[in-house]
């Protein structure tokens, strides 16, 4: 395979400042790379436009899509119209965090909005903060019994279930230590 004879480095950057809406610009650059003599003296191009003015740039637009593909041309759309996604940006920690603060019937339509809230709404991580916020205090036993079955399965038992659970566990470790030379 011959490699190509040049190729192209290109960035998009957002100078957007939510308060002032005069500065908000997209910045579109690039970069000619090229063994060529008659290209090594190229120097980068750069094209920045309001976000009103991207609006209506067909070009622009066509070239950024080539580029980076329909959802980055998609993502800019948004953002030049003023929609952010906030929470998309957010650690998974955080969303953790925050999440556990809502209804259970909020995390359970929270979970079907997309693949990552599903996978955080049904994390062990969440469910073990929401069953500490829950609980005064949880004992080593109620913990380890966690880590068997799940603190999302554990926050659903109701307390008779769980304390079978408990003894259940107890009487199982209790007979394999003493079954131990």
């Amino acid at each position: 395979n011959p490699r190509p004879r040049h190729s192209h480095c290109t960035e998009i950057s957002f100078n957007a400042s939510p308060l002032l809406s005069v500065q908000s610009q997209v910045i579109f650059r690039w970069w000619k790379i090229s063994l060529r003599s008659e290209y090594r003296s190229a120097k980068p191009g750069e094209t920045k436009e309001t976000h009103e003015n991207f609006l209506e740039n067909s070009h622009l637009q066509v070239q950024i899509a080539l580029i980076f593909g329909a959802k980055i041309l998609d993502y800019v759309f948004n953002l030049c119209e003023g929609k952010f996604d906030f929470l998309e940006r957010l650690s998974d920690n955080l969303l953790l965090n925050i999440i556990s603060y809502l209804d259970l019937e909020d995390i359970a339509r929270l979970s079907q909005t997309s693949r990552r809230f599903a996978k955080l709404c049904t994390s062990d991580k969440l469910w073990e903060q929401i069953v500490q916020s829950a609980c005064d205090h949880i004992t080593p036993d109620m913990r380890a019994l966690a880590e068997d079955m799940g603190w999302r399965q554990m926050f659903f038992t109701n307390k008779l279930q769980l304390q079978r659970h408990l003894r259940k566990r107890k009487q199982r470790h209790g007979s394999q230590r003493s079954s131990q030379p």
